[in-house]
């Protein structure tokens, strides 16, 4: 499998370089159709995955440890929710947290004018929910069976086909399927990862540019790449230990530390006012933006809907990748600790993102300080970013700060990337083996070489129909997925031994033998 998808996505690169700025309209209509015509397909798949994981979780099935039944976790609770959130967000939530809610407050949300005073609550609202509980909880379906798998069963896992029961056997069809299931799975995290990066770079480009007076042209780009490029070559040699994870506590650090800068140097009560009114605009729409209906059933152009649907496929292309991440440090935890865990750190981080740059951004726009609106929709969102930073305080300090914080970002998760898509496509690794430099240095060559294509189209829409794309047909991996979570757990030898001890299942079963032999009793008085 290593030479095909390595071939394939050389020559996908190769067609964005050559295609360039041309191909720009043709991935907006193909996004335009997507979010009109296939926007059931995403939300269908994330309401099954919420309920049912979160099903999983609260119930006994929940305890069941990954692992030897009193093996303690590889990592501190700190350290793990550090890689995993680290992991999946990249220098993304730095950007979209402070753009989005510009873009958002320009559209009619839940059926508030456009930049009217409730729109602003909306927009601050929105990108919580898009980076929230729901979109976490996608990691689920991938991480949870494959840890299972992996510590419980010790079956060695090496693609995600591999944690499907159904498609396992010598038959011909079985091994085809299986090599579609991984195809797809590697597409995913290319087209996710790709993505994140080919929008990630202008924004660091045009930073540096404004803190250097460098023009800010393709060349200072691809220096970003070579740049990154090194660092990243440093962290695949030490792997996970001593590499990822140290990368992932310094990410989080530095994120704590800028999200802190900007709520106490900036409109501190403002923010956390909004932040208030955002969380009860949560829960309220909540389940109207899971199910597509925020603006009424049928809605010709619904900008919530169209909106999530492109998250909702960038967080797909991110599953599969994520869960095997999550599945290699999560030993010894039990599943409840993983889903929940997950909820905790994933969800709660990124909300935080939107709740202060976010909220941050919008004051600016609001109170009249800079017209950040204008320099969106005219110079696009990293002058948009460059715009926002320039307005705190010893401005080439946060510019610096924000840029050396981007690059962790951006150093961590496509690390982690390389790494999970160099263990999909090796054929001889052990379980406690790494995959081999070679491996992962060529996935890293192509990664950037993919990302570098997506900069040279250029275009927001570029970057959302990619991901949407990459991201449809691990619907039905997942579908899979959680169908084979199924199949595992409630055959789980350990669970039901203590399903039938629970006394509260021994009251139901009394319960239910009473009712039973007293229907049995009227049915006899009827007959007799």
């Amino acid at each position: 499998m290593f030479v095909p998808t390595v071939a394939l996505f050389f020559l996908v690169s190769i067609g964005l370089l050559l295609g360039g700025s041309g191909l720009k309209t043709s991935l907006s209509s193909v996004m335009d159709v997507i979010t009109a015509h296939l926007s059931w397909a995403y939300l269908s798949i994330y309401i099954i995955n919420f309920v049912f994981f979160l099903y999983i979780a609260l119930s006994h099935l929940g305890k069941i440890r990954l692992g030897n039944a009193n093996e303690k976790p590889m990592y501190s609770n700190f350290k793990w929710g550090s890689m995993v959130f680290a992991t999946a967000i990249d220098a993304s939530i730095l950007m979209l947290s402070m753009v989005d809610p510009l873009r958002y407050v320009q559209q009619p949300l839940f059926g508030a004018k456009a930049m009217s005073p409730a729109n602003y609550q909306n927009a601050h609202m929105l990108g919580q929910f898009d980076w929230g509980p729901m979109a976490w909880m996608m990691f689920a379906s991938s991480a949870v069976i494959i840890a299972y798998v992996m510590y419980v069963k010790n079956v060695k896992v090496m693609c995600v086909s591999d944690v499907i029961p159904m498609l396992q056997g010598d038959q011909t069809y079985k091994k085809v399927l299986r090599k579609v299931v991984d195809f797809l799975v590697v597409i995913g995290i290319m087209g996710g990862i790709g993505s994140s990066v080919g929008m990630e770079i202008p924004v660091l480009s045009k930073i540096i540019a404004t803190l250097t007076s460098v023009p800010d042209t393709i060349f200072l780009k691809l220096a970003l790449f070579l740049v990154l490029f090194t660092l990243f070559i440093l962290t695949m040699f030490k792997g996970i230990k001593g590499g990822i994870d140290r990368l992932s506590s310094a990410h989080i650090w530095t994120a704590i530390g800028f999200l802190l800068i900007v709520l106490l140097v900036g409109p501190t009560m403002y923010i956390l006012k909004s932040e208030g009114h955002s969380l009860v605009l949560l829960v309220t729409k909540f389940i109207t933006m899971s199910t597509g209906t925020a603006s009424g059933l049928g809605h010709a152009t619904d900008p919530v809907k169209s909106e999530t649907v492109f998250y909702w496929g960038w967080w797909l292309t991110f599953m599969p990748f994520m869960g095997l991440f999550i599945a290699r440090i999560s030993r010894g935890r039990t599943i409840r600790q993983v889903i929940l865990g997950m909820l905790a750190y994933g969800a709660l981080g990124c909300m935080s993102f939107y709740a202060i740059l976010g909220g941050y951004s919008l004051y600016l726009q609001q109170s009249g300080a800079v017209n950040l609106i204008h320099t969106l929709n005219t110079y696009g969102q990293a002058a948009a970013i460059a715009q926002v930073i320039s307005t705190l305080p010893l401005k080439y300090v946060m510019l610096v700060i924000y840029a050396i914080s981007c690059f962790i970002f951006l150093a961590t998760t496509i690390s982690s990337s390389a790494y999970i898509v160099s263990s999909f496509t090796s054929t001889k690794l052990r379980p406690s083996q790494q995959p081999s430099l070679v491996n992962r240095m060529v996935w890293m060559v192509i990664f950037m070489l993919f990302s570098f294509g997506i900069v040279f189209v250029g275009g927001f829409k570029t970057i959302q129909a990619i991901c949407s794309m990459a991201g449809f047909p691990l619907i039905f991996v997942s579908l899979l997925l959680i169908v084979s979570t199924w199949h595992y757990l409630s055959r789980d030898v350990s669970v039901q031994r203590n399903y039938a001890d629970d006394p509260l299942i021994k009251l139901s079963e009394k319960v239910r033998a009473h009712y039973k032999r007293r229907a049995r009793g009227i049915h006899d008085a009827i007959h007799n």
